[in-house]
């Protein structure tokens, strides 16, 4: 452990933050897993950012200046020199010319020579400086960053280490954006570089494709591929770490006619911290989900395409789980995030450990809970179901548009329908919706009529004449998208003792659906209008990532 973490546990239990129980389980962790306290207090919603921030102020005996509820602008931000703002990672947080003082933020108060060069900048005011913590700082920084194909050439005309500075460029943008892909796309001169930020692809730069060559293969090297093969297909991971920062990268390399494309996945660690109150469940939904996951048995399904948030969901339920008195253990491809107190394993298709022989071993280590990271065969959704109907409550993702849809699937993978109607507890299917940027959000009036001719699948949804939507503005934080982060809409399906009785006759999804909404069931598109009333999404968003309701 650190210098900075062991002021930090003298002061969380100094001021009563944590108890001395709680300080030796965090020591313990992040010795094993070798990451910073305050990411594991964070990560383990042991404390809220803001609890955080002040205990570590305390430590450096300075004040706490929030930069997530006082953002500072561009203009301010912008006072101070980008060498000065980079080098000291400090940012003008506030000024008051009246009392002539400066409030100086940074997330290290007490490094070496900062108090000078912040006296001769300011030689007519006061300096205060605070705390803020570094991922707010990094946040504000972005506003000194200069375009990336700007920052590719500088590289290029340098002539030196030009494959792993442009890569690093890549990975700070991708950090900084909270981008979940990179792709590397060839095309005849040149090979493009987008990043998938909330869903949805945006260029970032373009890359000479003289130097692609050099680019790709130290990628292939860092994920351990071969780089003499360039007609099929590779997988690999690497870990890239610079600084304060680090995070794992699964990598994923295919040849086109242009050359061979690469799209870079990154897996993000703030996952780990999320509960099901984070995933954006509205509270009807949580109590089903919730009381789904506290029976001793059983099976709770969460349907939905690839990069729709379903191992997020599970690993929420999970944490909600995850005690010393219960064994939890998880077949996973790959396993994404590290779980204290969990069993992870590794689906290992070159020693033969795939799902179906891996849940086999995993009944006979006497769990209460499995996680299976996808029913993916026959064979996988036999042994899960069984599973579930001898006292293991089971946990999986199952590819299907809908919560209904899913039933006729696993009765077509000739699952029996007693053992289906035995076991299902809860089926729960879901999307990502972008949400409207808090920093530019704004309030449109907009009348029924308008809704009928712009809208026309929501309008059912809608009873008064002048309707309140909302929308963003695009600013610098949401990099004039008018989007800033995603949250998940729900359709969520609770096996009831009727629903039972349905599948026992091999039901169609509609008829499946049709007794649902009997009993109160809401469909993705439902839940989504509920976000976009309240100012949580845009209709626009919500029509592009779920389907209007079933009539």
């Amino acid at each position: 452990m650190d210098i900075e973490d062991k002021k930090l546990t003298e002061i969380l239990l100094k001021q009563n933050y944590l108890s001395e129980d709680e300080i030796n389980n965090a020591i313990d962790y992040i010795t094993k897993f070798k990451i910073s306290l305050s990411n594991y207090l964070l990560e383990q919603n042991i404390l809220t950012k803001d609890l955080l921030g002040q205990a570590i102020a305390e430590s450096f005996g300075v004040l706490y200046s929030d930069l997530n509820s006082n953002k500072p602008s561009k203009k301010l931000v912008m006072r101070i020199p980008e060498e000065i703002a980079r080098n000291f990672r400090c940012i003008l947080f506030n000024e008051d010319k009246n009392k002539k003082t400066v409030t100086i933020t940074t997330d290290n108060p007490k490094q070496k020579d900062l108090s000078i060069e912040l006296a001769k900048m300011f030689s007519d005011s006061k300096v205060v400086i605070t705390y803020s913590l570094t991922e707010d700082i990094d946040n504000l920084l972005v506003y000194y960053r200069k375009p990336l194909e700007t920052r590719f050439s500088k590289i290029i005309e340098g002539q030196t280490r030009i494959a792993p500075n442009i890569l690093d460029e890549i990975f700070e943008d991708a950090n900084t954006f909270h981008a979940s892909d990179i792709h590397f796309e060839p095309h005849f001169k040149e090979v493009v570089i987008r990043f998938r930020v909330d869903g949805v692809l945006q260029e970032a730069g373009r890359i000479p494709k003289e130097h692609y060559e050099n680019i790709l293969n130290r990628i292939k090297v860092q994920s351990l591929l071969r780089i003499d093969e360039h007609f099929s297909a590779q997988d690999g991971s690497l870990r890239y770490e610079k600084g304060n920062k680090s995070f794992d990268i699964r990598t994923s390399i295919v040849p086109t006619v242009e050359g061979e494309k690469v799209v870079l996945r990154i897996l993000s660690a703030y996952v780990k911290g999320f509960n099901l109150y984070d995933l954006g469940l509205a509270p009807y939904h949580q109590k089903l989900l919730e009381a789904a996951a506290r029976k001793p048995f059983g099976m709770i399904l969460v349907t939905g395409p690839t990069g729709s948030g379903k191992t997020t969901t599970l690993y929420a339920i999970l944490k909600l789980l995850n005690n010393p008195e219960v064994n939890i253990t998880t077949i996973e491809d790959p396993v994404e995030y590290k779980i204290l107190g969990v069993n992870q394993i590794q689906v290992n298709l070159q020693t033969n450990l795939t799902f179906s022989k891996g849940l086999r071993s995993i009944v006979r280590q006497d769990p209460d809970t499995i996680l299976v990271g996808e029913i993916r065969d026959e064979e996988t959704a036999e042994i899960a179901v069984n599973a579930a109907l001898t006292g293991h409550l089971l946990l999986s993702t199952f590819h299907a548009n809908d919560a209904s849809t899913a039933i006729p699937r696993l009765l077509d993978m000739n699952i029996e329908p007693f053992l289906l109607a035995s076991t299902l507890e809860i089926i729960v299917a879901q999307r990502l919706v972008r949400k409207i940027c808090e920093s530019c959000r704004h309030s449109i009036s907009i009348s029924k009529n308008d809704i009928k001719e712009k809208y026309a699948a929501a309008e059912g949804f809608f009873s008064e004449e002048n309707i309140t939507l909302y929308a963003g503005n695009g600013c610098e934080t949401c990099g004039n998208t008018g989007y800033n982060g995603r949250t998940a809409i729900f359709e969520i399906i609770r096996i009831t003792a009727e629903l039972q009785e349905l599948i026992l006759k091999n039901p169609s999804t509609g008829e499946i659906w049709k007794l649902a909404q009997k009993q109160g069931a809401r469909s993705l598109f439902e839940n989504g209008v509920e976000k976009v009333k309240n100012g949580t999404t845009t209709l626009e968003e919500l029509l592009r990532v779920a389907p209007p309701p079933r009539k």
